[in-house]
């Protein structure tokens, strides 16, 4: 099992640092990217219906992409579907004993993992409480007795790092070439030993193009008359995580039961698939740039990161991009 003792290899990214629920910090250089004599930055983005549903037919002209406010034009796309790399991280610190937390958040993963395809998508598994651990190193996703081992094998102990195992989670897994990737992180959402700041966290994965998304189990009395997975717009101890997750176009899903837990893991894998992939040259002034993307004429839903840093080097190509 290899183990991070420390979280230096995040601290290192950070550039800035603003208060939580502003803007997001400014972190590391971009990820993955479209080559075309110059390098192009990538923004997955996902799209959704005013009913909540995938939108998977939209074509290039569909988007407009804005880069500190300015329109600027989309020189690469694609909209296929496509495999998904995973990176699971798993809550083990000790708050995640208390109203069999830990149980809740060993279903959560198997919910996940039933909507993982064997031999085509990618899986790591990662754990923490107050440094980080890998327990399966990233290969291809196989549904045998050693994962399950090292999924359920762990007993919850020690503080909890969250948002500092989330920066250096993003970190190893925008080292993929699969854009179609994000973490999830199987969590109460208690964080009593973070460096980071839920503000720093966002800007380091939003800037290399790394969802993130949140599955925080709670238990029922904390998420009194939901009928099914939601956002963090109710009042459960979660605090500023709805932010973290949208700066970098993933979501935070609150879950006490588990009809509402399925339904999430379900909607996240299916958007990992349907990600539109859009490139374009970057803004030569060099620092953080917030993006926006929109949709045109349509009443749609889009989600992805909350900006780049011009002006660092960026790796990756086009064929990378879109496997």
């Amino acid at each position: 099992m290899r183990c991070f003792p420390t979280f230096s290899i995040v601290l290192t990214l950070l550039g800035s640092q603003t208060a939580a629920g502003q803007t997001p910090s400014v972190a590391a250089p971009t990820g993955a990217t479209f080559r075309s004599g110059v390098d192009l930055v990538t923004v997955s983005a996902v799209v959704r219906d005013q009913k909540g549903r995938v939108v998977t037919d939209l074509t290039r002209a569909d988007f407009e992409l804005l880069d500190q406010g300015e329109r600027r034009p989309i020189t690469g796309f694609r909209a296929e579907q496509a495999a998904v790399s995973v990176a699971l991280l798993f809550d083990v610190s000790g708050s995640m004993e208390v109203a069999a937390k830990i149980e809740a958040a060993r279903r959560a993963a198997r919910h996940v993992l039933a909507w993982l395809q064997v031999g085509r998508d990618e899986l790591s598994v990662f754990s923490f409480d107050t440094g980080l651990s890998l327990l399966q190193p990233f290969a291809t996703y196989k549904d045998d007795a050693s994962l399950e081992r090292s999924l359920f094998g762990l007993a919850p102990f020690g503080m909890t790092s969250l948002h500092d195992a989330i920066a250096a989670t993003a970190k190893e897994l925008a080292t993929r070439p699969n854009a179609h990737r994000a973490v999830i992180v199987l969590t109460d959402g208690i964080d009593n030993n973070s460096r980071l700041s839920a503000s720093d966290v966002s800007g380091i994965a939003s800037s290399i193009d790394v969802p993130v998304y949140i599955l925080a189990v709670v238990s029922p009395l904390d998420h009194v008359g939901a009928a099914t997975a939601v956002n963090s717009e109710r009042p459960v101890p979660v605090g500023d995580l709805a932010d973290l997750a949208r700066w970098t176009g993933g979501e935070l899903f609150v879950t006490s039961a588990p009809t509402e837990t399925s339904q999430a893991a379900r909607q996240i894998v299916d958007e990992l698939r349907h990600q539109y992939l859009l490139a374009f040259e970057p803004a030569s002034p060099p620092g953080w740039h917030p993006l926006e993307v929109r949709t045109r004429g349509r009443q749609l839903v889009v989600r992805a990161r909350s900006g780049y840093i011009a002006g660092q080097p960026r790796t990756g190509s086009l064929e990378s991009a879109s496997r």
